[in-house]
């Protein structure tokens, strides 16, 4: 029997185990996708990256992956006032990073400062009883199997913890 070339079927089978990411639907996969692996493990290493002084004036917003057009960014929200002490101790935190990956992975570093008003935090944490986004959760809520939907909500959970 010979097989067509321009079939919209698959071609082969994958006997065994697979990977999570290769159960999830297409839609799943873009927001899995659209922060990466990079942006996470500077979240879990933050306090280790920066030290414990800057750990408590800042945080990383988002990470920018370098393409054609720019260079691989990370901004940092930092707490009004202490621009100047994030501004002196740029080199190192790129420095620390590239190290803690191994390779070059973020060539620039923008600080944008917010005001540390406690009301802010306990307004944003009433608005979301749910741990995801409002447009994740519509995305995650469209999912049809109800397995891989409890299991997206879990593990939104579990990235809200740390």
């Amino acid at each position: 029997m010979q097989f067509k070339n321009n079939s919209k079927q698959r071609n082969f089978t994958i006997q065994g185990l697979r990977s999570f990411k290769d159960t999830l639907p297409k839609n799943i996969k873009k927001i899995i996708n659209k922060k990466g692996h990079i942006y996470s493990e500077t979240l879990g290493n933050w306090k280790y990256i920066v030290g414990d002084d800057l750990f408590k004036i800042c945080y990383p917003k988002t990470f920018k992956n370098s393409n054609k057009f720019g260079v691989s960014t990370l901004i940092i929200m930092v707490k009004r006032g202490h621009e100047v002490d994030m501004e002196y101790s740029k080199k190192n935190i790129l420095d620390k990073m590239n190290s803690f990956f191994g390779y070059s992975v973020v060539e620039k570093l923008k600080f944008i400062s917010f005001d540390d008003e406690q009301e802010i935090f306990s307004k944003d944490e009433k608005n979301h009883k749910n741990v995801t986004f409002n447009k994740y959760q519509n995305k995650i809520n469209n999912v049809k199997n109800e397995k891989i939907k409890k299991s997206l909500i879990e593990l939104t959970k579990v990235f809200k913890e740390k």
